[in-house]
């Protein structure tokens, strides 16, 4: 179960499926449908993903839905996960993963979909797949490389080294790390801050960020950011933002 609300600009997602927040087909197919909710939802700028309770942020699938070998459910789960994970990281507002405990598995691959991720002191970070004869297939084992470099994604995947908040934050996995019981209210400020930015102007930047990893050359990406520079000229925001500077005042986005 995925639980929602609202705060202000900010979606506030939250993995609910006690005890260890694991993911099912459904709650995958939910995730999914809700990012493009959400990317329609022009009053919705950013988004907060966490897990409910104190330990665990999500520890991945239920591994029992892969005990009798069906290729059939085994092909439906993993193209479930590929799908809602794809969308997340493609989503229009800015992503951020409130990690609360233990991000395991498909639970770290739902962090790294996100665009930034803060964790709490006493997370755990692991992709343990090949562990019991599986491999992470929640687009794991092509964002970790890029987020943390190919040593780091080998020793994690390949040797099933569990990572700290510590040592995730000294290999760029995760951006901030804070208290037990903080990452929330750290997500939300970020997000507070997210929503003092001009949306449109956030979410070309974005997928301007994302052509790198998506084998787009430089040349062509250097091109397309002058053009979509030139593009926010064709809306409000544009002469708001630089206005209201000018003012000393705060902007007031109208995200046409």
């Amino acid at each position: 179960m995925i639980d929602f609300r609202k705060e202000g600009h900010t979606a506030v997602l939250t993995i609910n499926n006690p005890p260890a927040n694991t993911f099912t087909a459904e709650s995958l197919l939910a995730l999914k449908e809700m990012v493009r909710t959400l990317n329609d939802d022009r009053d919705i700028y950013a988004v907060v993903v966490t897990g409910e309770g104190n330990k665990f942020f999500s520890a991945g699938a239920e591994l029992k839905r892969f005990a009798a070998g069906d290729k059939v459910e085994a092909r439906l789960m993993v193209q479930r996960f590929g799908e809602a994970f794809e969308a997340l990281q493609e989503a229009r507002p800015v992503v951020i993963a409130a990690i609360n405990g233990y991000a395991m598995g498909g639970g770290l691959e739902c962090a790294l979909a996100c665009d930034i991720r803060v964790a709490e002191e006493q997370s755990q970070m692991a992709l343990p797949e090949t562990a019991v004869g599986l491999l992470p297939s929640g687009c794991g084992t092509q964002t970790l490389p890029w987020l943390v470099g190919e040593g780091w994604a080998k020793r994690m995947i390949l040797t099933n080294e569990r990572v700290n908040a510590e040592t995730a934050l000294r290999i760029g996995l995760v951006e901030e790390v804070v208290g037990k019981g903080e990452s929330l209210d750290a997500a939300l400020k970020m997000a507070e801050r997210v929503a003092s930015l001009s949306p449109q102007a956030v979410a070309f930047s974005k997928q301007l960020i994302h052509s790198a990893r998506q084998g787009i050359p430089r040349k062509a990406a250097l091109a397309l950011e002058r053009e979509r520079f030139i593009d926010l000229f064709d809306g409000d925001d544009q002469r708001e933002g630089v206005n209201a500077f000018l003012e000393k005042r705060k902007a007031v986005w109208k995200n046409g």
